[in-house]
């Protein structure tokens, strides 16, 4: 169900809460009335839902601006929704760093918009829910990263796992094609106004250094609404497809475990794991998405793999998943494990940042005011990557943050430098975070908050 933190509940949970029923005790039930939900009351619901520090779009508006006269300019935009007039407002385009030589864009759309979308996403989330499977994890309630990783821990330790199919879609999100996402959504609505109304986000595009782009494929990234989407399609796309055709045509044991649109493919035979990457590749060029050459491989690992790359005189293979790298290892009794531990390329891009930050605040503001901030983004590194196997890795990262604040703060005065010593001793006063497991793999209860 939808985060309600600042809601009253009431009608809005009772109305999705509905749907949900509906969907849940008829799989094959299509919905034809769900437009009409969008009413002020709904609407005033979602718009105390969103995060009121966002950026602002083109628009300029911010989440007070529009609260001024909330109660007037939700009526105003039911007004148009009911009649057909609102169209979606292009989004502002940025690009965020996503390695050294590459950028990410993301759209960033305008207050009214974000009210809609989450309204939009609300209602696809009380239907699609009752339909997604299992191996899903990505940019879903009650489902996180963490999720993900422990159910491939689970299936390759336990179950007859050999090899792994790894998989990449170049450009995903921007390689969506609408005619198929909407006819996937017709599966379980027929509500002509809904459907118009996400054409026109689709279409609606995004401001890109003062140009108009509309794109012909794709879902808005950064938006409120782009998950949903890329989960409805990658359910029947990847998903359903693995669960009813896949698995019925291999002689062994494989599963599937999927991250929004990064997965895995766990199996027992070679020969199932070659065919599963071929059909891979066939099944997304179906639909128009292209599996990254480089990146795409069906490979050895398991239990066997260790004794397999000693007698092939090589090492043995790993994998990355979700910012870290599998590796096959054994316990201290012995038995086989998977090892993980953050990946190269994510570990030196966390380093990177932590010095490009400390570079920038520690002259302009004085020690105390940025320590808070330094405080947290240690906790956040240690939340996510803070997980069965991975105390190397965050230790080293604790460490190598511990010499950068040292180099920095000595920087700032060359007349009296701080000895090592007293670098300790200020720490006993003004504590960091240290490095600590968040996420157990071997106990069902510690998922870490």
């Amino acid at each position: 169900m939808p985060d309600m933190r600042y809601s009253d509940i009431g009608k809005t949970w009772q109305k999705l809460a509905l749907i949900s029923g509906h969907a849940r005790r008829d799989p094959a039930f299509q919905f034809t009335s769900l437009a009409h939900l969008l009413d002020v009351e709904y609407l005033r619901d979602c718009y105390n839902s969103l995060n009121r520090n966002k950026a602002v779009g083109i628009d300029e508006v911010s989440w007070e601006d529009y609260g001024k006269e909330l109660d007037a300019n939700l009526s105003r935009l039911v007004s148009r929704l009911k009649r057909r007039k609102y169209n979606p407002i292009p989004a502002r385009r940025v690009y965020i760093p996503k390695s050294d030589t590459e950028k990410r864009p993301l759209g960033i759309s305008a207050l009214e918009n974000k009210i809609v979308e989450r309204g939009i996403t609300w209602i696809l989330e009380s239907i699609y829910e009752q339909d997604f499977l299992n191996c899903s994890y990505g940019f879903r309630p009650k489902r996180n990263c963490h999720q993900a990783l422990k159910e491939l821990n689970n299936l390759i330790t336990v179950q007859p796992v050999n090899h792994i199919v790894e998989a990449d879609i170049r450009g995903f999100f921007d390689s969506v094609s609408h005619n198929e996402l909407m006819t996937f959504i017709r599966v379980r609505i027929n509500d002509t106004s809904l459907l118009a109304l996400l054409e026109k986000f689709l279409k609606a595009g995004y401001v890109d250094e003062g140009l108009l782009v509309k794109p012909d494929s794709g879902t808005p990234q950064g938006s409120i609404l782009s998950p949903i989407l890329a989960n409805i399609f990658l359910h029947y796309v990847l998903d359903k497809w693995f669960e009813t055709t896949v698995k019925k045509h291999v002689k062994g044991f494989c599963e599937l475990v999927r991250y929004a649109d990064d997965f895995v493919c766990v199996v027992r035979n070679k020969n199932d794991a070659e065919r599963i990457n071929q059909a891979l590749n066939n099944r997304f060029h179906k639909y128009g998405l292209e599996m990254h050459p480089s990146k795409s491989r069906s490979f050895s690992f398991g239990r066997l793999e260790r004794d397999t790359a000693n007698r092939e005189n090589r090492t043995a293979n790993t994998f990355d998943f979700l910012g870290f790298t599998h590796f096959c290892d054994l316990s201290r009794r012995g038995n086989f494990k998977v090892g993980r531990k953050t990946s190269r390329k994510k570990f030196s891009a966390k380093c990177k940042d932590m010095g490009t930050w400390l570079k920038k605040v520690r002259n302009e503001f004085k020690t105390k005011d940025w320590w808070k901030t330094l405080q947290a983004k240690l906790r956040g590194h240690f939340q996510y990557y803070g997980v069965s196997e991975n105390y190397n890795s965050i230790s080293r990262y604790y460490w190598a943050t511990l010499r950068m604040v040292h180099a920095w703060l000595n920087r700032r005065s060359q007349k009296r430098k701080m000895s090592w010593a007293r670098f300790n001793k200020y720490l006993e006063h003004y504590p960091l975070p240290k490095p600590k497991i968040v996420h157990s793999f071997y106990k069902s209860h510690a998922w870490g908050a």
